[in-house]
Parts: structure tokens; C-alpha cells; sequence
């Protein structure tokens, strides 16, 4: 019955997009209108509410991206939301997603956050906000920085969001089975080391994401602020890495997965749907 649920999650609720490249994703935006109460956020026609709701969790969602960024949106962020289905499919290429940051920097809301996954929206409307701060000076998913780096950082700025639907255990007991990243594969603009590249689900990974980019946070916050500077001044991820410690990511996260916990330390029991961790 888990498996189940996990598969019936897998395939309807996965957090944000990273292959979207279909010219359906830059398709005109011209049925949107501006909410009355805030500029920011763009909303279908009839469904002003869920923009409300949108706008309330804006300043908090901003606030967190750009502490966890270490700088400000160079431009206002803009957040488009969509009250039905039509809508999100005809504006995103793979509309199974709750949100998602397409490939011209438009951040889209599926109306699974004003529904059956309306509590998710602070954390995906964070997490995809991340994406668009960084896209903003990067570019959408610049292939020099890696899917589990971009994801996993997301993810952590979000205490979670995007990631829910795994848990700390779970990831953890993934690594000790040997479903791990690799953090030696390099991406390529026509090749992205998603999940199934490791054998892993799609919360599996996010999860496992979210805690090597706490971990190398935790470990030292100064040099962490500035790889993510580098990064964000368009540095090569690999270049910037060896230049602020010294060694690869693969050398420097070995103590991460050095340190993961064995059963005994672990309630591999806990629900699927756990709160978010805070590494």
C-alpha cells in the first residue's frame, strides 16, 4: 500500500519542471490579468482569490529566497496563476507538475495548490521562486550547475518544499542501498542527471539533494555564501567549487555520506507525507 501511494504521487504531484523545452512553453500569456492588490502576481480570470492566497505568501516566499541567495531579485519577481486545468496545460509542457519555472523565466501555479495540495504552496511557491532568482542572472537551468545542486539548494531555501513526499529516513535508507547521486557526472546542455540516472524516485532525490546542500552548508556557511555568489555570477559550479575548497564535490561530500546515519538511528516508519527537515 506505501508503494502504492508513492507511485500514485510520482505520477501527480511532482514539484517543478526541468526539462520543459516545447515551444507550448513560451506560448502567449495574454489571458492573465493583474491582480488589483498586488503587481506581482498575475492571475486567469475568475480565480482572484487564489491570488490572493498568492500574494499573502509572496513577502515571506521573497524573503526566504533572497537570505538563502545572498542577494536581492534583480527584478521584481512575477508569479503567474492558473485556476484550472485548461490553463496550466496550455501554458506548461508537462502539467502533471503543481508548479513550475519555464524555460523564459515565467513562474506558473497549477490549480493543485488551491485544491488537493493547497498547504504545499508556501514551500513550492518558495521553491520555485528560487529557481526563477537564480534564472534571473543565470538562465534557466544553466547545465554547468548541477540538476542535484540546483534542486537540492531550492529545496533547502524552502525548508522542504518540493520535497515533502520523502523523508529524511527514506533518503538516507536510498544512500545505503546505494542509490546515491553521483557527484562526478557532469551535465550537459543535451544531457541533465536527473533521478532515474541514480536509481532514484523523484522525492527520493530532491530529498537526498536537499540534505548534501545542508550539509555542505552546515559545514561552512562562509564558503557555501561564496560558492553561491560564484554561482550566480555565472561561475562554472565545478570552477567554483575546486577554487573555494580546494577539492571536488565528490571529494568534499564523501564526509556526507561518511556520516549517514545506519538503521539504528532511524524511525524508517515515519509517514511519507513528513514535515520538512531543516538540515
Amino acid at each position: 500500500m506505501k508503494w502504492l501511494l508513492v507511485a500514485l504521487l510520482l505520477a501527480t504531484m511532482q514539484g517543478c519542471a526541468l526539462t520543459v523545452s516545447n515551444s507550448r512553453a513560451l506560448q502567449p500569456i495574454d489571458d492573465f490579468v493583474q491582480l488589483a492588490s498586488d503587481a506581482r502576481v498575475w492571475v486567469e480570470p475568475g480565480y482572484e482569490a487564489y491570488g490572493e492566497r498568492v500574494s499573502a505568501a509572496l513577502p515571506a516566499a521573497i524573503a526566504k529566497v533572497e537570505a538563502a541567495h545572498y542577494l536581492p531579485f534583480l527584478r521584481p519577481p512575477r508569479v503567474y496563476v492558473c485556476g484550472s486545468e485548461d490553463c496550466f496545460n496550455r501554458c506548461v509542457y508537462t502539467p502533471r507538475l503543481s508548479a513550475a519555472v519555464i524555460p523564459d523565466n515565467r513562474l506558473i501555479l497549477s490549480p493543485n495548490l488551491n485544491g488537493r495540495e493547497s498547504a504545499r504552496l508556501p514551500g513550492l511557491l518558495t521553491h520555485e521562486l528560487a529557481h526563477l532568482h537564480l534564472g534571473q542572472r543565470i538562465g534557466h537551468y544553466n547545465s554547468t550547475l548541477p540538476v542535484w545542486f540546483h534542486e537540492g539548494w531550492a529545496s533547502l531555501t524552502a525548508e522542504g518544499g518540493g520535497a515533502e513526499y520523502a523523508t529524511d529516513a527514506q533518503a538516507y535508507a536510498a544512500i545505503r542501498a546505494g542509490r546515491r547521486v553521483d557527484l562526478v557526472a557532469r551535465d550537459t546542455p543535451d544531457r541533465r542527471h536527473r533521478a532515474g540516472a541514480f536509481k532514484l524516485n523523484i522525492f527520493e532525490f530532491y530529498r537526498e539533494s536537499m540534505l548534501l546542500v545542508g550539509w555542505l552548508k552546515a559545514q561552512d556557511e562562509t564558503r557555501f555564501r561564496q560558492l553561491a555568489l560564484a554561482v550566480q555570477n555565472n561561475t562554472d559550479f565545478e570552477i567554483a567549487f575546486w577554487d573555494i575548497y580546494g577539492q571536488s564535490p565528490a571529494t568534499r561530500l564523501a564526509g556526507f555520506y561518511e556520516d549517514v546515519p545506519g538503521d539504528a538511528g532511524l524511525n524508517d516508519n515515519a509517514s511519507i507525507q513528513a514535515a520538512p527537515a531543516k538540515p
